[in-house]
């Protein structure tokens, strides 16, 4: 036999969170390809032996309130691998094509979309902030219908949206109908990435979300190389059947997205305790496994005082100052890279090719996108310039897989953490305005405005990190005074309650 635990639902449970404290200790990895091989790994590995923990079913469960449900550690194991082959592929092909979808416009101007639909000046920087203004302004509603009707339905509505849209796109012949399109997609890819954070927080325990996020983050890099890739395949291929190749671009890549959005519709279940994977037994585990993960869980209706508790935390707003400021560079980079290199005295054919290595050098260190764009500012030649790219691809995603995961991991009750986590995120997206006006044509070569905007943002969110750091040191340090001296409670809930304890 397997060891197995119980589990009984309490209002403070400082054992599961020293539990998950020692999991959540150790430093890290500083490769995001290590971070899916452990990903793998966790997912094959057993529980610490002899742990126990209890928690009492919900009224509502439809069990007896003081019934004991008793799960095999192996079986637990078993359920979390299976969200693992049947549900994280897909999220990671959902983000993949969101992206390419999004950034594609960036290989389309280097392929004529300027000349053939009238833009000119900072036209072009114009469109992608108006895809910004609209993607910030219904983030929110997409999370709340991910919520109130499961992720199945509502994200394979979005993608297969988002699809059509793109190969509308691709027919686009004026400067107001590329608006038109990029608003409308920015209105369909605005949940996405909030409500796969929050989906993934619902089913995995918070010492093994933030290899999941880091998944996520992965996949956008990958766009940037598939979409690089696709860009030289079409280009090579020149105008066909009257199209030019930069309509051909949005034409085939959205009709891919539309395939995706079908399986999506057909395969990504409604709620993960009724995953069509799962059988009866692995059913009744994961309700217990969500048990667990929200151990502060109050009620499941709307609560303006959590809302009121996710706005005033000043944790969420320096991450959302960490995540605006690193964001700049993030979507900056992933829009105008074919634009860069172009600068670089690259040929439009080469931009496209050359972006692909790049995309693909994920060391993951924040480090690396401040030399990166330190280098970029301060040389012209052709050769160091290209190599600072590389630098900044190896570590732009790396701010905004910590922060996401921070503040999943360190946020409760669960309507606390869910508005948490839109705001923080619709925060940083909001950086995408500001980047799209950072690259202005008439800083051509070498753009070196934006690249010092960008290193800038860098370095800000490095010291809000900081702060971060120091925060939740401060409130562990005023919990545990307490603590010691005999208090069972500190007049706060949730996070800031006594019962829990940070993650760092």
């Amino acid at each position: 036999m397997g060891h197995y635990f119980r589990l009984v639902k309490r209002d403070t449970t400082p054992l599961l969170n020293s539990i998950q404290l020692t999991k959540l200790s150790q430093p890290p990895l500083n490769s995001a390809i290590l971070l899916v091989i452990e990903t793998f790994l966790l997912s094959m590995a057993p529980l610490k032996k002899g742990l126990e923990l209890q928690t009492q079913q919900d009224n509502e469960s439809g069990h007896d309130a003081g019934e004991m449900t008793e799960i095999e550690n192996v079986q637990e194991q078993r359920v979390l691998s299976k969200f693992d082959k049947f549900v994280m592929p897909q999220m990671a092909i959902l983000v993949l094509f969101a992206y390419l979808d999004r950034t594609n416009i960036g290989n389309a101007r280097v392929f004529g979309l300027e000349e053939d639909t009238g833009m000119a000046g900072t036209d072009f920087n114009d469109v992608s902030m108006y895809f910004y203004i609209s993607y910030v302004i219904f983030e929110t509603p997409w999370v709340v219908a991910v919520k109130r009707f499961g992720p199945g339905r509502v994200l394979a509505i979005a993608i297969i949206s988002w699809s059509a849209i793109t190969i509308g796109t691709g027919f686009a012949s004026s400067y107001g109908q590329v608006i038109a399109c990029r608003v409308l997609l920015g209105f369909c890819e605005a949940g996405l990435f909030p409500a796969l954070t929050f989906v993934i927080s619902m089913i995995y325990p918070p010492a093994s979300q933030g290899k999941r996020v880091a998944v996520l983050y992965i996949s956008i890099a990958l766009s940037g190389a598939l979409g690089g890739l696709i860009a030289y395949g079409i280009q090579s291929m020149g105008a066909q059947h009257g199209l030019s190749a930069w309509r051909w671009l949005f034409i085939i890549e959205g009709a891919i997205s539309l395939v995706v959005g079908a399986v999506c519709w057909l395969s990504l279940p409604t709620s993960p305790e009724t995953a069509w994977f799962l059988n009866s037994e692995e059913r009744t585990t994961m309700m217990v496994i969500k048990e667990r993960n929200n151990p502060f869980k109050e009620t499941e209706h709307f609560s303006w005082k959590q809302v009121a508790m996710a706005v005033t935390d000043p944790l969420v707003w320096l991450a959302s100052i960490a995540l605006f400021c690193s964001s700049i560079a993030l979507f900056g980079f992933g829009t105008f890279l074919p634009t860069l290199l172009r600068g670089l005295d690259y040929t439009s054919l080469q931009a496209n090719y050359l972006s692909i290595p790049v995309a693909i050098c994920l060391i993951h260190s924040p480090l690396l996108v401040i030399a990166g764009y330190a280098t970029a500012v301060g040389t012209g030649h052709k050769g160091v310039g290209f190599f600072a790219m590389f630098l900044v691809g190896g570590g732009v995603y790396s701010f905004n897989t910590i922060l996401v995961t921070w503040v999943s991991n360190n946020i409760q009750p669960d309507y606390k953490r869910s508005v948490a986590i839109s705001m923080v995120i619709s925060i940083g997206n909001a950086s995408g305005m500001a980047a799209s006006q950072i690259y202005p044509i008439k800083d051509a070569p070498r753009y070196i405005m934006g690249n010092a905007i960008s290193l800038g943002g860098e370095v800000i969110a490095l010291f809000s990190i900081g702060l971060i750091y120091v925060l939740l040191k401060h409130r562990m340090r005023q919990k545990d005074r307490l603590l010691a001296e005999g208090r069972d409670s500190n007049g706060k809930e949730g996070d800031q309650g006594l019962g829990f304890t940070y993650v760092f």
